[in-house]
């Protein structure tokens, strides 16, 4: 059994995807982040950055419980776990790991702050929104051309494209045509389309 400490925030759907993708048994543990329910000590001890998602595995690599923090790493952690969508050969698992450091490093935090600034800040600051908006329409473009050609974005289904869609599920929050960018198109229908996807995209915490 996993423990799941989760919020429905892009970070946190990616590890729900996993998790159904891979077949885990696990139970959700909500850690309502409006409330600031991610500073309480007990939550710390598991996630000292205290940020969501979060994960203890009952039933670790030594037969002992396991704590994971940090949505990249949990991912990877699940995916040498399960031998599932991280490939063991060094060249595949190379191509993995570009595009899924891409989406903690690039993705991630740009379109982050392109939500903030763009829906969420009190005060609307136009640098900030120009900004974070034309890094966001780069990114969109990097990935439309890596995915010519292909289904997914390293090859073959993996944990990158587990990290990358629940960001891309929100481009109308950050001003993104998305008919500027057919094959990033393509892709979130193709992956939306995936049952254990939709199922993980239903949870309502």
């Amino acid at each position: 059994m996993i423990d799941v400490y989760y919020w429905g925030t892009p970070n946190g759907q990616k590890i729900a995807i996993a998790l159904e993708e891979m077949a885990l048994d696990y139970r959700i543990f909500p850690i309502n982040i409006l409330e600031n329910d991610q500073f309480q000590s007990d939550f710390l001890k598991i996630s000292p950055n205290n940020k969501i998602p979060a994960i203890v595995d009952q039933d670790g690599p030594r037969g002992e419980a396991i704590s994971v923090f940090e949505s990249g790493a949990i991912l990877q952690y699940l995916g040498r776990k399960t031998g599932l969508f991280y490939p063991t050969d060094e060249q595949k698992r190379v191509e993995v790991e570009q595009w899924l450091m891409w989406q903690m490093g690039g993705l991630g935090p740009m379109l982050g702050q392109n939500h903030h600034f763009g829906k969420f800040a009190k005060e609307q600051i136009p640098y900030a929104i120009e900004r974070f908006t034309a890094e966001t329409k780069r990114l969109y473009k990097v990935l439309d051309q890596q995915l010519i050609g292909q289904d997914y974005v390293a090859g073959e289904y993996s944990i990158a494209d587990i990290a990358i869609l629940p960001w891309l599920l929100r481009h109308e929050w950050q001003n993104i045509a998305i008919d500027d960018y057919p094959n990033v198109k393509k892709y979130i229908e193709r992956l939306s389309a995936r049952p254990a996807v939709q199922k993980a995209l239903a949870i309502q915490v």
